[in-house]
């Protein structure tokens, strides 16, 4: 993994706007109604063109903007047996209930299928993967980019959206999960890609859960990092990264955990970098919180600068100042620029219209230059 020891690099975490025929297909055949032929090539092309763009915006470490994914962690249920059925959310976040009006508009767009285990998991076979790996190596191959990662979802999310209906515990269905999943991110790190691990469920999950106790949820979210080391055992934690968030959604996230009441067990994973939401108005503040924690040797942080839920276009100047407040904080060789989220986590609801994201990217690589003028 690269990081920034001669400037200040930039990233994203992972899901940019899919074109609209592209969405089409992947909505048909999450309904079953697939021309697989037809949709591997759009996802190709799609592909190219998305990096290509990261790439005209200054982006340095890019990705395949998840072309192929119908949603950041629910594209498991197209690799993975065991699913079936109806599943759903095991709760709905909290700080949204007490404005259901509101809710029914930020959650009503959403078109996808999440069904629910029913059976043993198994990883079906490593073709999808394989075929994600060639297209964003193919669209690297001729770009002016400085490193590329790929996402994958961590046991932990997974359960979040494909619910348990036959494990005897949650223990047991998490266990499960990391072991199949081991097959992907192996597959992700062999082809020399950096591994983005997807863990919303380590914040996120906290105000979908009223009614647990603080140290509940910290017992949980410990589960789910033993989860992730032990499915990374084999890939090196410099050739990892992880994302957490509190949810994606433009919304009060009044109930939102702090960064500090989380960030011990983020460390103890075994990824060196760290995705973290840090431009939005309820997390901004948090920079702070390295006044007194001290970053891990090894570790690297991936703040956001841009607010993936709005469509404002960030100044480069701002930019630039939340990566020095980080940058005084932990070193600037440990400071990655990056966005609080993804800017199309379930490919059939954009919060952000897809070109003033290209435009944010630019405004993110712009700020990043002038961070790297008063940092080196």
């Amino acid at each position: 993994m690269k990081r920034s020891t001669e400037h200040v690099l930039s990233t994203h975490t992972g899901s940019l706007p899919r074109p609209p025929a592209l969405l089409e297909a992947l909505q048909q055949r999450d309904r079953g109604q697939s021309d697989g032929a037809a949709l591997q090539e759009q996802v190709r092309d799609a592909v190219a063109d998305v990096v290509g763009r990261q790439a005209q915006a200054g982006v340095s470490v890019v990705n395949d903007g998840e072309a192929s994914k119908i949603g950041y962690s629910t594209y498991v249920k197209e690799r993975l047996d065991g699913f079936g059925g109806e599943g759903g959310l095991a709760g709905l976040p909290s700080d949204l209930g007490e404005f259901p009006e509101y809710m029914q508009r930020v959650m009503g767009g959403l078109d996808f299928a999440m069904p629910a285990c029913i059976g043993p998991v198994s990883y079906r076979d490593l073709e999808a993967v394989r075929t994600d790996i060639a297209n964003l190596k193919a669209a690297v191959a001729g770009a002016a980019v400085q490193d590329a990662f790929m996402t994958a979802a961590s046991p932990g999310v997974i359960a979040v959206f494909l619910q348990n209906q036959y494990y005897a515990s949650h223990e047991e269905y998490i266990a499960a999960l990391a072991d199949v999943m081991k097959a992907e991110y192996d597959e992700i790190h062999r082809a020399g890609l950096v591994l983005q691990l997807d863990c919303p469920d380590l914040a996120m999950t906290r105000h979908m859960s009223p009614d647990e106790s603080l140290e509940e949820f910290r017992r949980r979210a410990k589960l789910h990092v033993e989860a992730i080391n032990h499915a990374t055992r084999d890939i090196p934690g410099d050739d990892m990264r992880l994302h957490l968030c509190w949810g994606n959604y433009e919304g009060p996230h009044h109930h939102d955990m702090p960064l500090r009441d989380i960030i011990d067990i983020v460390f103890e994973a075994r990824p060196a970098a760290i995705s973290f939401e840090a431009a939005n108005p309820r997390h901004e503040h948090e920079f702070v919180v390295f006044d007194d924690i001290k970053l891990p040797e090894g570790k690297v942080l991936i703040p956001g600068v841009l607010d993936s839920t709005t469509n404002y276009i960030e100044h480069p100047q701002l930019v630039a100042q939340r990566i020095v407040r980080y940058a005084h904080r932990v070193g600037r060789e440990n400071v990655i620029a990056g966005s609080d989220c993804g800017f199309a986590t379930f490919a059939s609801l954009l919060a952000v219209d897809p070109a003033i994201t290209w435009a944010k990217l630019r405004a993110m690589s712009d700020g990043a230059e002038l961070a790297t003028q008063e940092l080196w």
